[in-house]
């Protein structure tokens, strides 16, 4: 799953919320790292209602437009939860093996519990 999805279904955790909802949380949870423009997101979230991640919840006319809400259905939560598992399970042995790694330059290794020569 491309990290971009990943934040849209996060987003939709809390509840439902319109596209420029999703924009703005994918940002503040991406600390601004991630921006998502307009086609990017509409196209995702065809792809998110196709795969039955995410449905339309609602839709609203504001100003003379169409506003549609999205929320994550069942599947598409078990899906996010399933990928935090698998994140977090590779960022724990990202994270073991750099304590482990060697400290090349002055001949030290890190451990869990210390330096050693």
């Amino acid at each position: 799953m491309q990290e971009p999805t990943f934040l849209i279904l996060t987003a939709l955790a809390t509840g439902p919320k319109h596209g420029y909802g999703v924009t703005q949380e994918v940002a503040e949870l991406s600390e601004g790292t991630v921006k998502l423009r307009a086609g990017t997101l509409y196209g995702a979230l065809d792809r998110l209602v196709e795969q039955e991640l995410v449905m339309v919840d609602r839709q609203e006319i504001v100003d003379g437009r169409l506003r549609r809400y999205y929320r994550l259905t069942d599947a598409g939560a078990g899906k996010l939860a399933e990928q935090a598992r698998r994140l977090r399970k590779h960022a724990e042995a990202a994270e073991s093996r750099l304590q482990a790694r060697p400290n090349v330059a002055f001949g030290f290794t890190a451990t869990p519990f210390g330096v050693r020569p």
